[in-house]
């Protein structure tokens, strides 16, 4: 006789084989020790939270990131509550709508048991008992953790949502608050007794450190990001319009499973290359131009950061050779100072002392480039004395760094930017960094870099080069 407990589970076994219904970015067990280190961290206190809301459109359904960090679970309108007095954690989902798996999305994740041995979370009920288990942890007083912050999905960061939700509140013919906000007020609501705390930033340093899994997943989003890169190296022609390179890049991206894009494309060329972030991508590429590409996906919920600059006829002018000679000679001094357990101002008071000499001794012959390499080093003097650049993770601008030295398992991006003001050009390049043990490592320092790596991969066929069927490069 077979165990109660698995009559459900075995009931949609061969669904569960043939598409399966929850995420297979980590293992159960990743996402549990998440949930055990909040509810440590939240004492006798509750951790509620809500999922995201089905799309508006035919759009697919990507789940809000701190929802998805702790769960992985990818269903509309989910609820969890984490007990950090029983160290339970309980999961509300909605029941089966037969239309929607037919039409549209398959076999979903449901109340029951299987869900529950799906996910490892130790039950999972249906949606409308939420409001009776919040009943009876209000009459227990206990502290409510919930989210504060406008949800992050795709192809954003917290500050753009956040900006969004400020915005439209403030607006007069508006005003309303965002869908967090209305949770909150709920909240007060159904526990009039209880305090309700902000759960962000418990989350957040969590998610500032990156486990084993998640680096991997990173390394995996960086690598697309560069072969997609270099793609558009290869595909690059003068005459060609900037969306026809992005196009280059997406297609690298979908070919390796990535759900979409981590940030819109910033494809500047020409006097586009001056803004930081350009993004229309409507310009003609012109011979001689320079071509600034800063793209990458959003792979498993989890994203990359990666910059390079190359001549849209594949060959550098002298000029331009000056130009990205001295500032890619900057840039390493910045790279090579970067140490495990040293603050970035202090990394930075390093890499200036580098770059001075390097001022001193190379041979301009360009004032124009001369001077905005002084400018370059004085930004990091001044400026940018305390920044090295920024964080990624599930956002391409993630949670902040949760130390004041660089730690192991920490992500983040140098981007620092030469630019010609009298020309309305400029040369950007970015890379992504993992803070090891022993220091740290370059995770894109795969895609050229040098002028004369540029220049011998944009030789080869590209998408759109008929002589030669293209063959990816494999895993």
């Amino acid at each position: 006789m077979k165990p109660l407990f698995l009559i459900p589970l075995l009931a949609v076994l061969p669904q569960l084989l043939s598409q399966p219904v929850f995420t297979d970015v980590f293992p159960p067990e990743e996402y549990a020790t998440r949930r055990a280190r909040v509810m440590e961290k939240i004492g006798g206190g509750v951790a509620i939270l809500q999922g995201t809301t089905e799309r508006p459109g035919e759009q697919p359904l990507r789940q809000s990131n701190q929802f998805f960090y702790l769960t992985g679970v990818v269903e509309p309108r989910a609820m969890l509550i984490l007990d950090g007095r029983t160290k339970r954690s309980n999961l509300f989902l909605n029941p089966r709508n037969e239309r929607r798996e037919n039409m549209m999305y398959g076999p979903g994740l449901y109340p029951g048991p299987a869900a529950a041995a799906a996910t490892g979370i130790d039950e999972v009920l249906a949606r409308d008992q939420f409001r009776t288990t919040l009943a009876e942890l209000a009459r227990e007083n206990r502290e409510i953790y919930t989210i504060f912050r406008p949800e992050v999905l795709g192809s954003a960061s917290s500050s753009d949502p956040a900006a969004l939700a400020r915005n439209t509140r403030e607006d007069p013919w508006d005003g309303r608050m965002s869908r967090e906000q209305a949770f909150v007020e709920k909240l007060k609501v159904a526990a009039p007794t209880s305090s309700i705390k902000d759960l962000d930033p418990i989350l957040d340093t969590l998610r500032g450190t990156k486990s084993p899994r998640e680096i991997a997943i990173v390394r995996e989003a960086t690598r697309i990001a560069g072969l997609g890169i270099m793609e558009a190296m290869r595909d690059c022609r003068p005459g060609m319009y900037e969306y026809e390179l992005q196009a280059s890049a997406e297609y690298v991206f979908k070919k390796n499973g990535a759900y979409g894009a981590a940030y819109f494309a910033l494809i500047g060329t020409g006097q586009n290359t001056f803004y930081t972030h350009y993004h229309r991508n409507t310009a003609k590429i012109r011979d001689g131009d320079l071509v600034q590409f800063d793209y990458a996906p959003d792979y498993k919920n989890y994203v990359s950061d990666v910059t390079r600059v190359f001549p849209a006829n594949g060959k550098f002018t002298k000029r331009q050779r000056e130009h990205y000679s001295i500032y890619l000679l900057l840039y390493r001094a910045l790279m090579t100072s970067i140490k495990v357990h040293v603050a970035p101002r202090d990394i930075i008071k390093v890499a200036v002392v580098k770059m001075d000499a390097i001022l001193a001794s190379f041979p301009f012959s360009d004032d124009h480039i001369r001077q905005a390499a002084i400018k370059f080093v004085d930004n990091y003097r001044k400026s940018r004395a305390n920044s090295l650049g920024h964080s990624i993770g599930m956002e391409v601008h993630d949670v902040r760094s949760p130390t004041a030295a660089l730690e192991p398992g920490q992500l983040f991006t140098i981007e620092p930017g030469m630019q010609l003001p009298d020309e309305h050009e400029g040369i950007r390049l970015e890379d992504v960094i993992l803070i090891t043990e022993t220091g740290y490592e370059n995770l894109s320092a795969f895609v050229p870099i040098e002028i004369a790596d540029i220049e011998k991969l944009m030789t080869e066929p590209g998408l759109g080069d008929p002589r030669e069927k293209l063959k990816l490069p494999k895993r």
